[in-house]
């Protein structure tokens, strides 16, 4: 199966833009001082919840943008091939 041009764009984009998200999101949960993540400085059942979120979504994201960056190194290598 091929992806199109626009599908493999979009999968690399998705996938970059899940990292820069839940980086973000990570850094703002271990800075929380709401006392939601932590509570008496050991982490909270809050925490470890959305710290799995995180991971899966980067797990995920990196396997989505891995997909959109195959296709298009495809698509650059079909341009490449001689016309029979």
């Amino acid at each position: 199966m091929k992806l199109g041009r626009r599908a493999s764009w979009f999968l690399l984009a998705f996938g970059v833009w899940s990292w820069v998200i839940w980086v973000t999101f990570v850094k703002n949960l271990i800075a929380d001082a709401s006392g939601l993540a932590f509570e008496d400085g050991s982490p909270t059942a809050y925490f470890w919840v959305h710290l799995t979120l995180a991971v899966t979504s980067f797990v995920l994201g990196t396997a989505v943008g891995a997909i959109g960056l195959r296709g298009l190194r495809g698509l650059r290598a079909d341009t490449r091939e001689p016309v029979a």
